[in-house]
């Protein structure tokens, strides 16, 4: 079982002069869920080498087990240091994909041509991709086999208006989550804020934030039993 993990390379958190990144927590908890499995975990990222870490996700207060245990793992800090290419890499030879999330993917892979390109075919080959918190906004460009928006007419989720609201960057990201998978015909369903929630819709997997990572992967890895 091979799984592909695609990060951000985008440091800049819009003009504020403030960094971001991924977020630590949803690299972390699927990482190791799918090591745990028995899986083969690679890394990619749009730049290669080592992608940026939202600093916020490594204060105390967001710090869990898997989070520890990560930084303490020297076999995934090398991993980290040297994510691949991301146009280097394909669907082929991997059984799925998965997008942490972060504020970050929202400047850089909801862009990019080779993310969405790895999207459509790996969902065209019949095998799933899961994305969580800021993450399912990649797909806000990523189009179904008949050219209309992926998630019109799917179940989805993804970060939160009101989670957006409440960590007081709703006028500086590029775009919200939220409204974009509704604009794109989204049928898309939430919790309370900060409380695991994630759906699947065939091949299409999405978590709302950090809280539901874990439910992600595990979602992904029983799509990758049937």
């Amino acid at each position: 079982m091979n799984i592909l993990m695609v990060l951000t390379s985008h440091d800049q958190l819009g003009d504020t002069g403030a960094k971001t990144g991924f977020w630590l927590e949803e690299l972390a908890a699927p990482y190791y869920a799918f090591k745990d499995a028995g899986a083969t975990v690679t890394l990619a990222s749009p730049q290669g080498g080592q992608p940026p870490l939202d600093p916020k996700s490594a204060d105390p207060a967001f710090q869990t087990d898997t989070t520890r245990r990560f930084e303490a793992d020297a076999e995934a800090g090398q991993a980290l240091a040297h994510t691949r290419v991301l146009a280097e890499v394909g669907h082929e030879g991997y059984d799925a994909v998965f997008y942490p999330g972060g504020h970050g993917p929202l400047w850089d892979l909801a862009n990019d041509a080779h993310s969405i390109r790895l999207i459509e075919s790996t969902l065209a080959a019949g095998k799933p991709v899961a994305l969580v918190c800021h993450a399912p906004g990649v797909l806000r460009d990523v189009k179904a086999t008949d050219g209309t928006p992926l998630v019109k007419g799917r179940r989805v989720t993804g970060f939160t208006n009101s989670e957006e609201e409440a960590v007081g960057l709703t006028q500086v990201v590029p775009f919200l989550v939220e409204d974009v998978l509704k604009a794109n015909g989204g049928l898309y369903s939430r919790t309370g804020d900060w409380q695991p929630h994630a759906v699947q819709d065939g091949l299409l997997i999405t978590g709302q934030n950090p809280a539901s990572s874990e439910k992600t992967a595990e979602l992904l890895l029983a799509a990758l039993r049937r």
